[in-house]
């Protein structure tokens, strides 16, 4: 590697050195070189490699779509107010939109089935809402929680979905 100190025009130290201080040379290792050399060339790929990852991460799960508001679904008074006892007790573990679940499954077109796909009963009200009640082996019931005309209107909005 070549280090020259040149200075046309010198200001303290550097304007008074003789000519022969001007132009040092030190023996340059070729490692250092190529390593400098291939360095800003690795930091923009790497850049590129790992802003790519992080994108296709995020696509992953976007097979769920944008939360959409009780007037551009199309809800009545009764599945409105299913959807929020929905929010509040059955959204940490099911997934509305997907069929695919968070800890218990989706439950997009629950009832266009004619059978659950988990437990294999009918898909009906009788069938759900006794599950909704008294729940499963990983999911609780809600029968403590939940009034009868709380579970019509959560019925009503799983028909929603």
């Amino acid at each position: 590697m070549i280090v020259r100190l040149l200075s046309s025009r010198g200001c303290g130290k550097l304007g008074r050195m003789k000519s022969k201080q001007r132009l040092q040379t030190k023996p340059a290792n070729p490692e250092t070189i190529e390593s400098d050399a291939r360095q800003p060339w690795q930091l923009r790929w790497a850049g590129i490699f790992l802003a790519a990852v992080f994108a296709l991460a995020l696509l992953q799960g976007c097979d769920v779509e944008r939360r959409k508001s009780d007037a551009e679904l199309g809800l009545n008074l009764q599945q409105a107010a299913g959807r929020k006892l929905y929010d509040n007790y059955c959204d940490r573990c099911h997934r509305p939109y997907s069929t695919k679940g968070k800890k218990g499954p989706g439950l997009k077109g629950m009832f266009k089935h004619q059978y659950l796909p988990q437990t294999g009963l009918p898909a009906n009200d009788d069938r759900v809402g006794d599950i909704i009640m008294h729940g499963r082996p990983d999911m609780p019931g809600y029968s403590q929680v939940l009034t009868f005309q709380d579970l019509q209107n959560l019925l009503a909005y799983l028909h929603t979905l």
